[in-house]
């Protein structure tokens, strides 16, 4: 079945979700670390580094270990956890991470906890999504200008008018969306679970959104028709087939897995595709001698610091939106209760409607 693709008329733009976020403090020059890295600080957080010592040097574990130490303290103090994504810095992953994976498996984690504050450590819409599955706590994000080039790429007026120009075709979407946009959609999908849910279904078509490269996988793995929308990651996007066979060819028994966001030729190119999750478990399991992490740059270090027994050839990408996130936002998110996410009441309700059909039909 060829995929067909529903051609968006708008540019991507640079995410604004500010308005979204509602300072609760005033803005204030970034904190300087809270504690200096004595002999005593040293020998206490040892054991700590001996977990990233592989990923983080000497150097830079100077200026991280008081920052980690003082944002553990204040986390007890105000009654918070952190979610730290796979595509965090190893200093923030390993270091402060109270759960740790990708954005919905963060999301339901932080709903099953009696804390009150969820700091996100990622982008908005993995904000977004934890606040519609946590209403009653409050979400910080760290840097509201966190976005996401995916999320972005589509409106919640595009949804509206692909309903119009396919009527009665069910409109699945990834997470990586907007709770506004997920409120105009039937379904919400993960690119571990995607194929599940659009089977599911059981219909001759759907609408994947709004990654063009993971419906264009997902087309490869049913018989279900798929039209597309033209949004992708900036990250993955930039990933080439060439690419992958040149480093294949100059680091003999390298294996190369991929995100399902990559485009089609990075895929044929490498040995195994999945989620971030099957990624890391695939590197776990397999021990592989040499491999490549075909995804954002980070994610190969926090793997690397579990593996350290496994060589990673890393040319990856990095995100610009996830690498606004540090351990300085971080302590002042929760030092001076900043920036807290907010969805509206009824875009909450739909948003959360999608992601709890999303969650039965894995089921």
């Amino acid at each position: 079945m060829a995929l067909r693709s529903a051609h968006s008329a708008l540019a991507l733009s640079q995410p604004q979700p500010a308005a979204a976020c509602a300072p609760r403090a005033r803005t204030v020059d970034p904190v300087t670390p809270p504690l200096a890295f004595t002999p005593a600080l040293k020998r206490e957080m040892a054991p700590l580094y001996e977990r990233v010592k592989h990923v983080v040097t000497p150097m830079e574990w100077v200026h991280y270990a008081p920052l980690v130490k003082a944002i553990n303290e204040l986390k007890a103090k105000r009654n918070a956890v952190i979610l730290a994504h796979n595509y965090m810095t190893p200093e923030i992953f390993h270091g402060v991470g109270d759960f740790r994976g990708d954005s919905l498996q963060l999301a339901k984690e932080a709903a099953r906890v009696e804390a009150q504050v969820i700091v996100q450590a990622g982008v908005h819409f993995m904000a977004e999504t934890s606040k519609l599955l946590s209403p009653d706590k409050t979400v910080l994000i760290p840097d509201p200008l966190a976005g996401c080039s995916l999320a972005s790429s589509i409106t919640p007026e595009d949804v509206r008018a692909l309903r119009a120009a396919y009527p009665g075709v069910p409109i699945v979407t990834y997470v990586n969306t907007s709770a506004a946009v997920k409120a105009e959609c039937d379904i919400c999908c993960t690119s571990s679970n995607a194929v599940k849910i659009v089977e599911s279904l059981g219909v001759p078509r759907v609408l994947l959104i709004p990654d063009q490269y993971l419906a264009k996988y997902v087309q490869t793995k049913t018989k279900v028709e798929i039209i597309a929308w033209k949004g992708a990651c900036e990250v993955h996007e930039r990933f080439t087939g060439e690419e992958m066979e040149t480093m294949r060819a100059a680091e003999p028994g390298l294996k190369i897995i991929a995100h399902p966001e990559c485009p089609p030729d990075v895929i044929q190119a490498s040995d195994f595709t999945g989620s971030t999750a099957a990624m890391i478990d695939w590197v776990k399991t397999k021990r592989p001698a040499k491999v490549m992490l075909v995804t954002e740059c980070s994610m190969a270090s926090n793997v690397a610091a579990e593996a350290p027994d496994v060589e990673f050839i890393r040319p990856c990408n990095l995100c610009p939106h996830m690498k606004r996130i540090s351990l300085e936002k971080i302590y002042e998110a929760l030092l001076y209760n900043r920036y807290e996410v907010t969805v509206d009441p009824t875009v909450a309700a739909k948003a959360r409607r999608a992601v709890e059909h999303m969650v039965e039909a894995s089921a």
